[in-house]
Parts: C-alpha cells; sequence; structure tokens
C-alpha cells in the first residue's frame, strides 16, 4: 500500500522506517522535539565560504498556500513534502532551511538539520484565498521562542497593500519582531511584497522597480536597530534599481515557480549579481520541478548562484 501511494505520489519517497518512526515519535514522544532542538549542532556563521546563503523555504502549507504548478495539493502531502526537503538539504550547496515550527521539527527528528542554518518563520495568518489574506499576523514563531530553540533568526511577510487597512497592522508586527530578534542578536529575515487589490478582489504583486523600491525602503526601516536586518526579495526587470534602494543584505526569492524552470534560474541570476544580494531563498520551483528531479533542480540554482557570486562586485 505505501508504495502505491509513493508511486501515484512520484518524486523522492520517505523509506517506511524513517515515516514511521517519525509518527511513534509524534504520538509518544513529544519531549523528543525539545532534545532535538538541544542537540542540533548549529553552523559557525550565517553565511557560506563563498559569502552566499542559500535556504530552501518550506513555510507555505502553514498559510494554506499548497499548489505548486498544475498541482493544487502538491504541498498538502507531508511525507513527499519532507523527503523532496530531505534531497534539498543533502546538497552541501543549500545552506539550510526557512520554515514553520512543524516543518523545523519534522527535519530535526530526521536529523536533516545538523550544521545548517534554520530560520524560524514567524507570521502566517493570511491564509492563502481567504477575505483577510492580507493580514499576515503573527502565528509561528516568536524571538523568544526562536531564541530559545536556538535557530539563527525569524523571517517575517510583510505584504503591502495601501488600500487594505490591515497592511499597518502587519507593519506594527515586523517592526516589533525585527527589533525583539535584533535585541537577541538574531537574524530578522523581512519580506517586504507590494500588492495591488482590482476591483474584483483580485490581488497582484506588483514586479516594477518603483513598487519594490518603496517596499525595501519601508521594510529597511522598521525595528529600533536594522543591524540584524536581511531583506527577501523577487527578482524582477530592473534589479539594479530595487537593490540599490538598501546596504542591508538582501536574498532572493523563488516566488510561484514558472512554466520554464530555466526561466526561473535566468531571472534569479540577474538578480544575484548586484553588490546587496546575498543568496537565494526558493521553495516550491526546487521542491516541485516539472520533470520530478529535485536534485536536479537544486543542483542548477546553486550553480547559478555559484556563478553569480564569481561575477559579483564584492569578490
Amino acid at each position: 500500500m505505501t508504495t502505491d501511494i509513493a508511486v501515484e505520489r512520484g518524486g523522492p519517497d520517505l523509506t517506511d522506517e524513517q515515516w514511521l518512526r517519525l509518527l511513534e515519535v509524534r504520538a509518544t514522544d513529544p519531549a523528543a522535539v525539545g532534545r532535538a532542538y538541544a542537540a542540533r549542532r548549529r553552523p559557525d556563521r550565517i553565511l557560506s565560504e563563498r559569502g552566499t546563503l542559500f535556504l530552501v523555504a518550506a513555510d507555505h502549507p502553514a498559510r494554506g498556500a499548497l499548489a505548486s504548478g498544475g498541482d493544487p495539493m502538491a504541498m498538502a502531502d507531508r511525507r513527499s513534502l519532507l523527503a523532496r526537503l530531505l534531497v534539498a538539504l543533502e546538497n552541501p550547496d543549500v545552506d539550510g532551511v526557512l520554515g514553520t515550527p512543524d516543518v523545523v521539527e519534522e527535519l530535526l527528528l530526521l536529523g536533516a538539520l545538523e550544521g545548517k542554518v534554520v530560520i524560524g518563520s514567524m507570521n502566517r495568518g493570511g491564509l492563502d484565498g481567504a477575505s483577510w489574506t492580507m493580514d499576515d499576523r503573527f502565528t509561528g514563531y516568536d524571538a523568544e521562542s526562536i531564541a530559545a530553540s536556538k535557530l539563527e533568526g525569524g523571517k517575517m511577510l510583510l505584504r503591502i497593500d495601501d488600500r487594505d487597512p490591515s497592511t499597518a497592522g502587519t507593519i506594527e508586527g515586523c517592526a516589533a519582531a525585527v527589533s525583539q530578534l535584533a535585541a537577541r542578536g538574531l537574524v530578522a529575515m523581512v519580506e517586504p511584497l507590494p500588492y495591488h487589490r482590482s476591483e474584483d478582489g483580485t490581488l497582484t504583486l506588483l514586479k516594477d522597480a518603483k513598487s519594490l523600491a518603496r517596499a525595501v525602503t519601508v521594510a529597511s526601516g522598521l525595528g529600533t536597530t536594522s543591524a540584524h536586518t536581511w531583506l527577501k526579495m523577487p527578482s524582477c526587470e530592473d534589479p539594479q534599481t530595487v537593490f540599490a534602494a538598501t546596504t542591508l543584505p538582501c536574498v532572493v526569492l523563488g516566488g510561484v515557480p514558472g512554466p520554464d524552470p530555466a526561466e526561473d534560474l535566468a531571472s534569479w541570476g540577474q538578480a544575484l549579481t548586484q553588490p546587496t544580494v546575498r543568496g537565494l531563498v526558493v521553495g516550491r520551483s526546487l521542491l516541485y520541478p516539472p520533470d520530478g528531479d529535485v536534485g536536479a533542480a537544486v543542483a542548477a540554482a546553486a550553480s547559478v548562484l555559484r556563478t553569480a557570486a564569481g561575477s559579483n562586485p564584492r569578490r
């Protein structure tokens, strides 16, 4: 029965032993999670020896965003998601993961986060498709739990819609989180995304240079200090203008995968050559590639990052 499910799902899979052991621990030994946090070997630094950071993102399900490609339920299968994450994390160029507590803890129990950078996702309350989707309340990690769990930092989503009053509350919540993380010497990774809501309610991510640069400047000024703030931004047609709007370290987000993985890679490469850009944070584009080969998709992204790092004016 297990084999049949794996075939229908496609892609990498956990062994029965791994999966059943994880389920057993979840049901019978909740204290194992705390022990795993405490025992994890932390990385020596955030940036790799090349001065780059490559993280795999896995916080989409907590916001109810389960679709990838043409499959509306792709990320709903937890066994498949974890197997794909294990493949990605096995690549030595992948520095770590960005995830919500449930996913991070499952990866810890599977022994996949030794020496890896772990960024805890903090606000997932703006559920995908909900009428309140822009109200990105804090429902995951907070600064205190990130510090207690010995993670390297926290990530927060800051969607900006000038016509939605709930944006103000998200800005305030993100500012508080930036301050609280900084007070503990932890990375605050802010993802500022400008949106426009049309008359029919459709939300569109604005990727023009003016809108993105404005979002960068808003995010850069959050909190009582920007000393530990990183920005997570989408690639765009004018990355020079957008990434010149800050001195803060930036990472390029993968976003919703396009129909052509090669185009996604080329777009990331343009942004990665900017002096303030330090790396990639990619989720669905790498975990659910059209051909199902997660290892090859991760390797291709790592190659783009290596090439861009070699041509970056910082080097």
